[in-house]
């Protein structure tokens, strides 16, 4: 059984104000976006002026920050805010939903596509290696948190999770999602990224192995305890993502037709 490390949630506190690293990876998933999407993007002929690129960041930012609470709320735990309204603006002490950021982030970049006239695959598919990146940071700030961790399991990987009230022996599922979604991810997207021209396919091959990575993971994650299993012994994150994988094959397919004709 492997120890879980000694990390403190919180970096540094100033009076009541916490600086967490769940927040901190966020804001570093965002810089490492500023960054590097502007050497990405030329690979589907986009050039933005500094004031265009800076507002495509600032609206990105804001699509999943704000997207993704507003689906974790909507989808997992709207009972706890509708009683404590307040804890909707604490993002940095966890509580964000892919699914719900991913269609902030899509809002975001079709707002931003029709008002510069590009094609939203133009802007979606050099930006998809950094989503990837951003989502492994989001897991690994799940871990230090100790929370989203896995099922009980009898595997010399398991670990106890300080949050636990059982202190069992369970998947660190949150590094499994990391791995998953966050490093292969960023590597299949940089590669279908250089080696394919056809636009959509790197958004919806994202999109759709994002689906299986997180369907699979969900049968070693421990379901939210406040929802258990929705369908049978599915979870809710299991049927998100049976949409987008049905969207991501559809999409494809089309993607492949229109291409032959």
């Amino acid at each position: 059984m492997l120890t879980f490390p000694n990390i403190s949630p919180t970096i540094f506190s100033i009076g009541s104000l916490e600086i967490r690293w769940y927040g901190m990876l966020y804001i570093i998933s965002f810089i490492i976006g500023y960054i590097f999407l502007r050497k990405t993007l030329p690979i589907r002929n986009v050039s933005l002026k500094k004031d265009q690129y800076e507002n495509l960041l600032f609206n990105l930012m804001l699509g999943v920050i704000i997207g993704g609470r507003v689906g974790f709320i909507l989808f997992y735990n709207i009972g706890f805010y509708i009683q404590n309204p307040l804890h909707i603006f604490a993002v940095w002490q966890g509580g964000m939903s892919f699914h719900g950021g991913a269609l902030g982030a899509v809002v975001a970049v079709l707002l931003f596509s029709r008002k510069y006239k590009y094609n939203f695959y133009q802007i979606s598919d050099p930006a998809m290696p950094f989503v990837a990146i951003g989502l492994g940071l989001g897991r690994l700030g799940n871990f230090i948190n100790a929370e989203l961790y896995g099922r009980v399991t009898t595997l010399p990987i398991g670990m106890i999770f300080p949050t636990d009230p059982q202190k069992l022996s369970r998947h660190p599922s949150q590094l499994y999602e990391m791995f998953l979604e966050g490093i292969v991810l960023a590597v299949i997207s940089v590669l279908l990224l250089k080696k394919t021209k056809l636009k959509g396919l790197v958004f919806w091959s994202f999109i759709g192995l994002y689906g299986i990575f997180r369907f699979l993971l969900e049968f070693v994650r421990e379901p939210d305890e406040h929802i258990g299993f929705v369908v049978s012994f599915f979870t809710m994150g299991q049927i998100l993502s049976s949409f987008m994988i049905i969207t991501s094959v559809v999409a494809i397919f089309l993607i492949f037709l229109k291409n032959e004709n």
